[in-house]
Protein backbone atom coordinates (compact mmCIF):
# COMPACT_ATOMS: atom_id res chain seq x y z
CA UNK A 1 0.00 0.00 0.00
CA UNK A 2 1.41 3.38 -0.63
CA UNK A 3 1.88 5.55 2.02
CA UNK A 4 3.59 9.24 1.05
CA UNK A 5 6.75 9.80 3.51
CA UNK A 6 9.24 12.90 3.90
CA UNK A 7 12.48 11.57 3.01
CA UNK A 8 13.81 11.51 6.64
CA UNK A 9 11.04 8.70 7.33
CA UNK A 10 11.76 6.79 3.92
CA UNK A 11 16.00 7.06 4.83
CA UNK A 12 15.03 5.74 8.77
CA UNK A 13 12.78 3.25 7.12
CA UNK A 14 16.00 1.84 5.06
CA UNK A 15 18.26 2.15 8.00
CA UNK A 16 16.32 -0.12 10.51
CA UNK A 17 15.71 -2.67 7.48
CA UNK A 18 18.97 -5.23 8.68
CA UNK A 19 18.60 -6.95 5.27
CA UNK A 20 19.42 -3.93 3.37
CA UNK A 21 23.31 -2.87 2.79
CA UNK A 22 25.05 -1.03 0.15
CA UNK A 23 26.64 1.91 -1.24
CA UNK A 24 26.69 5.21 -2.69
CA UNK A 25 28.36 6.91 -4.84
CA UNK A 26 27.64 10.77 -6.28
CA UNK A 27 29.09 12.79 -8.82
CA UNK A 28 28.63 16.19 -9.88
CA UNK A 29 26.82 17.79 -6.99
CA UNK A 30 27.94 16.76 -3.62
CA UNK A 31 26.64 13.83 -1.39
CA UNK A 32 23.01 14.87 -0.89
CA UNK A 33 21.33 11.72 -1.01
CA UNK A 34 23.74 9.67 1.28
CA UNK A 35 23.48 13.09 3.72
CA UNK A 36 19.41 11.98 3.97
CA UNK A 37 20.72 8.68 5.63
CA UNK A 38 23.08 9.88 7.68
CA UNK A 39 20.81 11.90 9.27
CA UNK A 40 17.68 9.56 9.78
CA UNK A 41 20.24 7.73 12.11
CA UNK A 42 20.83 4.16 12.29
CA UNK A 43 23.12 4.53 8.97
CA UNK A 44 26.03 2.18 10.16
CA UNK A 45 24.06 -0.95 9.44
CA UNK A 46 23.00 -0.01 6.09
CA UNK A 47 25.98 2.21 4.35
CA UNK A 48 28.82 0.60 3.41
CA UNK A 49 30.74 2.92 1.73
CA UNK A 50 29.74 6.46 0.78
CA UNK A 51 32.02 8.29 -2.07
CA UNK A 52 31.95 11.41 -4.34
CA UNK A 53 35.09 10.80 -6.88
CA UNK A 54 34.36 14.44 -8.27
CA UNK A 55 37.67 14.96 -9.84
CA UNK A 56 37.88 13.57 -13.57
CA UNK A 57 41.36 11.76 -13.14
CA UNK A 58 40.33 10.41 -10.22
CA UNK A 59 36.80 9.46 -11.49
CA UNK A 60 38.48 7.71 -14.17
CA UNK A 61 41.18 5.81 -12.05
CA UNK A 62 38.31 3.77 -10.99
CA UNK A 63 35.87 3.41 -13.24
CA UNK A 64 37.71 4.18 -16.35
CA UNK A 65 37.95 6.76 -18.78
CA UNK A 66 34.60 7.56 -21.64
CA UNK A 67 34.64 8.20 -24.88
CA UNK A 68 35.01 11.85 -25.85
CA UNK A 69 35.39 12.93 -22.21
CA UNK A 70 31.49 13.14 -21.60
CA UNK A 71 31.21 12.25 -17.60
CA UNK A 72 27.33 12.99 -17.57
CA UNK A 73 25.56 10.00 -18.99
CA UNK A 74 23.84 6.89 -19.13
CA UNK A 75 27.33 4.25 -19.45
CA UNK A 76 29.08 6.27 -16.81
CA UNK A 77 26.31 5.39 -14.52
CA UNK A 78 25.89 2.46 -15.35
CA UNK A 79 29.47 1.61 -14.94
CA UNK A 80 29.37 3.09 -11.72
CA UNK A 81 26.59 0.94 -10.59
CA UNK A 82 28.11 -2.47 -11.28
CA UNK A 83 31.81 -1.43 -10.63
CA UNK A 84 30.32 -0.97 -6.83
CA UNK A 85 28.11 -3.74 -6.78
CA UNK A 86 31.30 -5.99 -7.88
CA UNK A 87 33.40 -4.40 -5.00
CA UNK A 88 30.36 -5.28 -2.51
CA UNK A 89 30.07 -8.58 -3.59
CA UNK A 90 34.01 -9.27 -3.40
CA UNK A 91 34.50 -7.63 -0.30
CA UNK A 92 31.50 -8.39 2.12
CA UNK A 93 31.01 -12.63 2.87
CA UNK A 94 27.65 -14.01 1.92
CA UNK A 95 28.37 -16.88 5.00
CA UNK A 96 28.32 -13.89 7.39
CA UNK A 97 25.55 -11.91 5.67
CA UNK A 98 23.06 -14.55 4.90
CA UNK A 99 20.10 -12.13 4.44
CA UNK A 100 21.37 -9.23 3.06
CA UNK A 101 19.93 -7.76 -0.07
CA UNK A 102 23.15 -5.63 -1.50
CA UNK A 103 22.86 -2.60 -3.49
CA UNK A 104 24.41 0.17 -5.34
CA UNK A 105 22.68 3.53 -5.46
CA UNK A 106 24.90 6.39 -7.76
CA UNK A 107 24.32 9.45 -9.51
CA UNK A 108 26.38 11.79 -11.75
CA UNK A 109 25.12 15.12 -12.84
CA UNK A 110 26.04 18.71 -13.42
CA UNK A 111 23.90 21.43 -12.05
CA UNK A 112 23.35 24.93 -13.10
CA UNK A 113 26.47 27.28 -13.97
CA UNK A 114 27.51 29.91 -12.17
CA UNK A 115 26.14 32.29 -15.44
CA UNK A 116 22.98 30.03 -15.49
CA UNK A 117 22.81 29.46 -18.97
CA UNK A 118 22.48 26.28 -18.53
CA UNK A 119 19.92 24.74 -15.78
CA UNK A 120 21.80 20.75 -15.38
CA UNK A 121 20.96 17.51 -16.05
CA UNK A 122 22.10 14.21 -14.93
CA UNK A 123 21.44 10.33 -14.58
CA UNK A 124 20.37 8.64 -11.21
CA UNK A 125 20.29 5.01 -10.67
CA UNK A 126 20.22 2.06 -8.34
CA UNK A 127 21.06 -1.40 -8.48
CA UNK A 128 19.73 -3.70 -5.89
CA UNK A 129 18.35 -7.17 -5.13
CA UNK A 130 15.23 -7.86 -4.04
CA UNK A 131 16.11 -11.23 -2.52
CA UNK A 132 19.36 -12.52 -0.94
CA UNK A 133 21.36 -14.40 -3.71
CA UNK A 134 19.44 -13.03 -6.65
CA UNK A 135 20.13 -11.37 -10.18
CA UNK A 136 20.30 -7.67 -9.71
CA UNK A 137 17.57 -5.04 -11.11
CA UNK A 138 18.38 -1.59 -12.30
CA UNK A 139 16.10 1.68 -12.41
CA UNK A 140 17.98 4.02 -14.04
CA UNK A 141 15.87 7.77 -14.67
CA UNK A 142 17.48 10.78 -16.66
CA UNK A 143 16.40 14.60 -15.27
CA UNK A 144 16.61 17.72 -15.85
CA UNK A 145 16.89 20.60 -13.42
CA UNK A 146 14.36 23.76 -13.54
CA UNK A 147 15.47 25.57 -10.65
CA UNK A 148 17.58 28.46 -10.57
CA UNK A 149 19.82 28.04 -7.66
CA UNK A 150 22.61 24.81 -7.13
CA UNK A 151 22.09 24.78 -3.72
CA UNK A 152 18.20 24.43 -4.51
CA UNK A 153 19.30 21.66 -7.16
CA UNK A 154 21.09 19.78 -5.00
CA UNK A 155 18.25 19.76 -2.51
CA UNK A 156 16.17 17.97 -5.07
CA UNK A 157 18.43 15.70 -6.17
CA UNK A 158 19.31 14.59 -2.42
CA UNK A 159 15.22 13.88 -1.94
CA UNK A 160 15.17 12.29 -5.62
CA UNK A 161 17.51 9.93 -4.27
CA UNK A 162 15.78 9.15 -1.35
CA UNK A 163 12.37 8.37 -3.28
CA UNK A 164 14.13 6.05 -5.82
CA UNK A 165 16.00 3.78 -3.13
CA UNK A 166 12.62 3.49 -1.01
CA UNK A 167 11.02 3.19 -4.01
CA UNK A 168 13.05 0.12 -5.38
CA UNK A 169 13.09 -1.52 -2.41
CA UNK A 170 9.33 -1.11 -1.47
CA UNK A 171 7.67 -0.61 -4.68
CA UNK A 172 9.41 -2.98 -7.08
CA UNK A 173 6.51 -5.24 -6.90
CA UNK A 174 4.51 -2.25 -8.55
CA UNK A 175 6.35 0.06 -11.16
CA UNK A 176 3.58 2.80 -11.87
CA UNK A 177 3.73 3.55 -7.70
CA UNK A 178 7.88 3.84 -7.87
CA UNK A 179 7.21 6.25 -10.61
CA UNK A 180 4.77 7.78 -8.83
CA UNK A 181 6.70 8.21 -5.87
CA UNK A 182 9.66 9.90 -7.07
CA UNK A 183 7.99 13.16 -6.88
CA UNK A 184 7.43 12.82 -3.45
CA UNK A 185 8.22 15.76 -2.00
CA UNK A 186 9.15 17.30 -4.82
CA UNK A 187 7.38 19.81 -7.17
CA UNK A 188 7.11 19.10 -10.82
CA UNK A 189 7.98 22.56 -12.01
CA UNK A 190 11.43 21.79 -10.20
CA UNK A 191 12.37 18.64 -11.79
CA UNK A 192 11.70 17.23 -14.87
CA UNK A 193 12.07 13.03 -15.62
CA UNK A 194 12.49 12.41 -19.19
CA UNK A 195 13.80 8.80 -19.47
CA UNK A 196 13.37 6.01 -16.99
CA UNK A 197 14.51 2.57 -17.73
CA UNK A 198 13.67 -0.38 -15.59
CA UNK A 199 15.90 -4.08 -15.96
CA UNK A 200 16.48 -7.23 -14.31
CA UNK A 201 14.46 -10.58 -12.92
CA UNK A 202 11.99 -8.26 -10.74
CA UNK A 203 10.89 -6.18 -14.07
CA UNK A 204 10.64 -8.92 -16.38
CA UNK A 205 7.03 -8.58 -17.09
CA UNK A 206 7.61 -4.63 -17.21
CA UNK A 207 7.28 -2.79 -20.59
CA UNK A 208 9.39 0.07 -20.43
CA UNK A 209 6.97 1.98 -23.20
CA UNK A 210 4.73 2.05 -20.92
CA UNK A 211 6.59 3.43 -18.16
CA UNK A 212 7.93 6.29 -20.29
CA UNK A 213 4.25 6.51 -21.10
CA UNK A 214 3.38 7.16 -17.07
CA UNK A 215 6.01 10.06 -17.15
CA UNK A 216 4.01 12.14 -20.16
CA UNK A 217 0.36 11.06 -18.53
CA UNK A 218 1.87 12.01 -15.08
CA UNK A 219 3.19 15.40 -16.45
CA UNK A 220 6.52 14.44 -15.49
CA UNK A 221 7.46 15.69 -18.94
CA UNK A 222 6.06 16.39 -22.03
CA UNK A 223 7.61 14.09 -24.32
CA UNK A 224 9.56 10.78 -24.27
CA UNK A 225 11.01 8.42 -27.67
CA UNK A 226 11.34 5.36 -28.22
CA UNK A 227 13.06 3.34 -31.37
CA UNK A 228 11.54 0.61 -33.56
CA UNK A 229 12.90 -1.55 -31.09
CA UNK A 230 11.21 -0.45 -28.08
CA UNK A 231 13.98 1.32 -26.80
CA UNK A 232 13.50 4.40 -24.45
CA UNK A 233 15.81 6.84 -25.66
CA UNK A 234 16.96 10.20 -24.24
CA UNK A 235 15.69 12.72 -26.59
CA UNK A 236 18.74 14.94 -26.17
CA UNK A 237 20.85 11.86 -27.87
CA UNK A 238 17.50 11.69 -30.57
CA UNK A 239 17.20 15.14 -31.14
CA UNK A 240 20.64 16.99 -30.23
CA UNK A 241 21.72 19.23 -33.59
CA UNK A 242 19.72 17.19 -35.85
CA UNK A 243 17.60 17.82 -38.70
CA UNK A 244 14.14 16.51 -37.49
CA UNK A 245 10.78 15.95 -39.88
CA UNK A 246 7.92 14.44 -38.44
CA UNK A 247 4.01 13.45 -39.07
CA UNK A 248 1.46 13.99 -36.29
CA UNK A 249 -1.63 11.22 -36.52
CA UNK A 250 -3.63 8.73 -34.33
CA UNK A 251 -1.82 5.68 -36.49
CA UNK A 252 -4.94 3.43 -35.64
CA UNK A 253 -3.63 1.81 -37.40
CA UNK A 254 -1.11 2.91 -39.64
CA UNK A 255 -2.47 3.24 -43.63
CA UNK A 256 -0.75 3.26 -46.94
CA UNK A 257 -1.63 7.35 -46.76
CA UNK A 258 0.33 7.71 -43.55
CA UNK A 259 3.77 6.48 -45.24
CA UNK A 260 2.63 8.20 -48.39
CA UNK A 261 2.09 11.30 -47.09
CA UNK A 262 5.48 10.83 -44.66
CA UNK A 263 7.80 9.49 -47.52
CA UNK A 264 6.93 11.86 -50.39
CA UNK A 265 7.34 14.70 -47.80
CA UNK A 266 10.33 13.56 -46.78
CA UNK A 267 11.84 13.32 -49.89
CA UNK A 268 10.90 16.99 -50.81
CA UNK A 269 12.28 18.13 -47.14
CA UNK A 270 15.88 17.00 -48.13
CA UNK A 271 15.65 19.00 -51.19
CA UNK A 272 14.39 21.71 -49.48
CA UNK A 273 16.78 21.60 -46.66
CA UNK A 274 19.68 19.46 -48.58
CA UNK A 275 20.47 17.29 -46.07
CA UNK A 276 20.31 13.34 -46.12
CA UNK A 277 18.40 10.67 -44.36
CA UNK A 278 21.49 10.11 -42.00
CA UNK A 279 21.55 14.21 -40.77
CA UNK A 280 18.01 14.23 -40.39
CA UNK A 281 15.47 12.37 -37.74
CA UNK A 282 12.63 11.36 -38.68
CA UNK A 283 9.93 11.08 -35.99
CA UNK A 284 6.36 9.63 -36.04
CA UNK A 285 4.63 11.81 -33.21
CA UNK A 286 1.33 10.29 -31.17
CA UNK A 287 -0.34 12.92 -28.89
CA UNK A 288 -1.87 11.57 -25.11
CA UNK A 289 -5.03 13.58 -26.15
CA UNK A 290 -5.13 11.51 -29.54
CA UNK A 291 -4.97 8.18 -26.50
CA UNK A 292 -7.04 9.85 -24.58
CA UNK A 293 -9.69 9.88 -27.55
CA UNK A 294 -12.36 7.55 -26.12
CA UNK A 295 -11.79 8.20 -22.18
CA UNK A 296 -9.23 6.92 -20.15
CA UNK A 297 -6.04 5.48 -22.12
CA UNK A 298 -6.14 1.79 -23.09
CA UNK A 299 -3.01 0.15 -22.90
CA UNK A 300 -2.96 -2.12 -24.88
CA UNK A 301 -4.66 -0.18 -27.88
CA UNK A 302 -1.21 2.24 -26.97
CA UNK A 303 1.29 -0.67 -27.48
CA UNK A 304 -0.89 -1.90 -30.18
CA UNK A 305 -0.10 1.23 -32.32
CA UNK A 306 3.37 1.34 -31.66
CA UNK A 307 4.56 -1.61 -32.25
CA UNK A 308 3.30 -1.84 -35.52
CA UNK A 309 5.11 1.83 -36.19
CA UNK A 310 8.35 -0.13 -35.04
CA UNK A 311 7.77 -2.93 -37.12
CA UNK A 312 7.77 -1.03 -39.90
CA UNK A 313 10.99 0.67 -38.90
CA UNK A 314 9.86 3.95 -37.07
CA UNK A 315 10.87 6.07 -34.09
CA UNK A 316 7.81 6.97 -31.95
CA UNK A 317 8.00 10.36 -29.89
CA UNK A 318 4.44 10.43 -26.90
CA UNK A 319 4.02 13.96 -26.53
CA UNK A 320 1.65 16.56 -24.55
CA UNK A 321 1.72 18.91 -27.52
CA UNK A 322 -1.62 19.31 -27.94
CA UNK A 323 -1.13 22.34 -30.41
CA UNK A 324 1.99 22.29 -33.05
CA UNK A 325 3.63 25.57 -32.24
CA UNK A 326 4.50 23.25 -28.95
CA UNK A 327 5.99 20.34 -30.62
CA UNK A 328 8.16 22.55 -32.76
CA UNK A 329 9.19 24.79 -30.05
CA UNK A 330 10.10 21.18 -28.38
CA UNK A 331 12.34 20.57 -31.51
CA UNK A 332 14.12 23.73 -31.38
CA UNK A 333 15.22 23.58 -27.43
CA UNK A 334 17.11 20.70 -29.16
CA UNK A 335 18.69 22.04 -32.24
CA UNK A 336 18.89 24.72 -35.08
CA UNK A 337 18.12 22.73 -37.64
CA UNK A 338 15.38 22.60 -40.25
CA UNK A 339 12.62 21.14 -39.11
CA UNK A 340 9.82 19.88 -41.49
CA UNK A 341 6.52 18.82 -40.43
CA UNK A 342 3.68 16.73 -42.84
CA UNK A 343 0.38 16.87 -42.04
CA UNK A 344 -3.25 17.06 -43.94
CA UNK A 345 -5.50 19.32 -44.65
CA UNK A 346 -7.82 18.90 -41.86
CA UNK A 347 -4.43 19.30 -38.98
CA UNK A 348 -3.80 22.91 -41.13
CA UNK A 349 -7.11 24.11 -40.71
CA UNK A 350 -6.77 23.76 -36.94
CA UNK A 351 -3.23 25.23 -36.72
CA UNK A 352 -5.06 28.58 -38.55
CA UNK A 353 -7.87 28.30 -35.41
CA UNK A 354 -7.97 31.43 -33.68
CA UNK A 355 -9.42 29.47 -30.72
CA UNK A 356 -6.21 26.99 -29.91
CA UNK A 357 -4.24 30.31 -29.03
CA UNK A 358 -6.56 31.86 -26.30
CA UNK A 359 -3.76 31.47 -23.81
CA UNK A 360 -1.65 32.90 -25.17
CA UNK A 361 -0.91 36.65 -24.61
CA UNK A 362 0.05 37.19 -28.26
CA UNK A 363 -2.99 34.60 -29.53
CA UNK A 364 -2.05 33.24 -33.02
CA UNK A 365 0.78 35.52 -33.91
CA UNK A 366 2.46 33.92 -31.05
CA UNK A 367 1.98 30.74 -31.92
CA UNK A 368 3.43 31.29 -35.48
CA UNK A 369 6.23 32.73 -34.29
CA UNK A 370 7.25 29.77 -32.74
CA UNK A 371 5.20 27.30 -35.39
CA UNK A 372 6.97 28.88 -38.56
CA UNK A 373 10.05 29.63 -37.49
CA UNK A 374 13.66 29.87 -38.78
CA UNK A 375 13.84 26.88 -41.29
CA UNK A 376 10.06 25.13 -40.50
CA UNK A 377 7.52 24.22 -43.30
CA UNK A 378 4.58 22.18 -43.77
CA UNK A 379 4.78 19.89 -46.20
CA UNK A 380 0.72 19.25 -47.07
CA UNK A 381 -1.18 16.36 -48.26
CA UNK A 382 -4.23 16.77 -50.01
CA UNK A 383 -7.68 15.76 -48.66
CA UNK A 384 -10.45 14.43 -51.26
CA UNK A 385 -13.88 14.96 -49.93
CA UNK A 386 -15.77 11.48 -49.61
CA UNK A 387 -18.98 13.32 -50.66
CA UNK A 388 -18.15 16.01 -53.46
CA UNK A 389 -15.13 14.48 -54.65
CA UNK A 390 -13.31 17.91 -54.70
CA UNK A 391 -9.51 17.89 -53.83
CA UNK A 392 -8.19 20.10 -51.17
CA UNK A 393 -4.51 21.39 -51.06
CA UNK A 394 -3.32 24.93 -50.32
CA UNK A 395 -4.78 25.89 -53.53
CA UNK A 396 -8.18 26.05 -52.27
CA UNK A 397 -7.97 25.87 -48.34
CA UNK A 398 -10.56 28.30 -46.76
CA UNK A 399 -9.09 29.97 -43.63
CA UNK A 400 -11.05 32.71 -41.69
CA UNK A 401 -11.18 36.13 -43.68
CA UNK A 402 -9.25 37.95 -41.34
CA UNK A 403 -6.83 35.50 -41.72
CA UNK A 404 -6.11 34.79 -45.53
CA UNK A 405 -3.39 37.27 -46.01
CA UNK A 406 -1.55 35.56 -43.17
CA UNK A 407 -2.10 32.53 -44.79
CA UNK A 408 -0.96 33.82 -47.87
CA UNK A 409 2.69 35.06 -46.39
CA UNK A 410 3.32 31.69 -45.44
CA UNK A 411 2.32 29.92 -48.51
CA UNK A 412 4.11 32.59 -51.10
CA UNK A 413 7.31 32.25 -48.93
CA UNK A 414 7.11 28.59 -49.08
CA UNK A 415 6.48 27.56 -45.82
CA UNK A 416 3.35 25.82 -46.76
CA UNK A 417 4.15 23.41 -49.71
CA UNK A 418 1.85 21.05 -51.41
CA UNK A 419 2.85 16.87 -51.32
CA UNK A 420 2.70 16.98 -55.04
CA UNK A 421 3.77 13.59 -55.91
CA UNK A 422 0.96 11.41 -54.13
CA UNK A 423 -0.43 8.70 -55.11
CA UNK A 424 -4.01 9.38 -56.21
CA UNK A 425 -5.46 5.80 -55.31
CA UNK A 426 -4.82 6.76 -51.49
CA UNK A 427 -7.05 9.57 -50.93
CA UNK A 428 -9.53 7.37 -50.67
CA UNK A 429 -8.53 5.19 -47.88
CA UNK A 430 -9.93 6.62 -44.73
CA UNK A 431 -8.86 5.23 -41.19
CA UNK A 432 -12.23 5.18 -39.52
CA UNK A 433 -13.79 3.82 -41.99
CA UNK A 434 -10.74 0.42 -41.87
CA UNK A 435 -11.14 0.57 -37.89
CA UNK A 436 -14.68 -0.08 -38.53
CA UNK A 437 -14.16 -2.63 -41.05
CA UNK A 438 -11.51 -4.30 -38.74
CA UNK A 439 -13.85 -4.35 -35.78
CA UNK A 440 -16.80 -5.81 -37.96
CA UNK A 441 -14.83 -8.53 -39.49
CA UNK A 442 -15.48 -7.03 -43.12
CA UNK A 443 -13.08 -8.04 -45.95
CA UNK A 444 -10.72 -5.25 -48.06
CA UNK A 445 -9.12 -3.41 -45.21
CA UNK A 446 -6.06 -5.60 -45.73
CA UNK A 447 -4.97 -3.98 -48.89
CA UNK A 448 -5.36 -0.13 -47.53
CA UNK A 449 -2.38 -0.76 -44.77
CA UNK A 450 1.35 -1.03 -45.48
CA UNK A 451 2.77 -5.00 -46.00
CA UNK A 452 2.59 -6.92 -43.24
CA UNK A 453 0.54 -5.09 -40.92
CA UNK A 454 -2.74 -6.57 -42.06
CA UNK A 455 -0.98 -9.86 -40.83
CA UNK A 456 -0.02 -8.65 -37.74
CA UNK A 457 -3.40 -6.82 -36.46
CA UNK A 458 -5.03 -10.46 -37.18
CA UNK A 459 -2.24 -12.17 -35.53
CA UNK A 460 -2.54 -10.31 -32.35
CA UNK A 461 -6.46 -9.47 -32.88
CA UNK A 462 -5.43 -5.58 -32.66
CA UNK A 463 -8.15 -2.69 -32.68
CA UNK A 464 -10.98 -5.39 -31.86
CA UNK A 465 -10.25 -8.38 -35.19
CA UNK A 466 -11.91 -11.05 -34.37
CA UNK A 467 -11.21 -13.61 -36.82
CA UNK A 468 -14.44 -15.11 -38.48
CA UNK A 469 -15.23 -18.74 -37.74
CA UNK A 470 -16.72 -20.77 -40.31
CA UNK A 471 -20.20 -21.61 -40.03
CA UNK A 472 -21.07 -25.81 -39.68
CA UNK A 473 -22.89 -27.00 -42.26
CA UNK A 474 -25.84 -29.02 -41.22
CA UNK A 475 -28.03 -31.31 -43.17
Amino acid sequence: MYQKLTPKQKALTINLDPTIYGTFAEIGAGQETVRHFFRAGGASGTIAKAMSAYDKDFSDAIYGKEVKNRYVTQNRLRKMLRYEVALIEERISRDNNPDRKFFSYANTVTTINFDKTVKGHGWVGIRFQTKENEDYNEVVIHVKFKENDATLQQETLGNLGVNLIFGAFNYYDNPRTLVESLYDDIAKDNLEIDMIDFSGPAFAYVDNRLMSLQLVKNGMTDAVIFNSQGNNMLPADVLYKKNIFAVRGSFRPVTKVNIDMLKNGMDMFFKDATCTHEETEVLIEITISNLRADGDIDERDFLDRVDILGKLGYTVIISNFSEYYRLIDYFASYTGGDIGVAMGVNNLLMVFDEKYYKNLSGGILEAFGKFFRNGMRVYLYPYKDPETHQLLDSSNLKVEENLKELYKYFKRNNRIVDITNYNPEFLEIYSREILRKIACCIKGWETQVPEGVAEMIKERGMFGYKEELPLKQFS
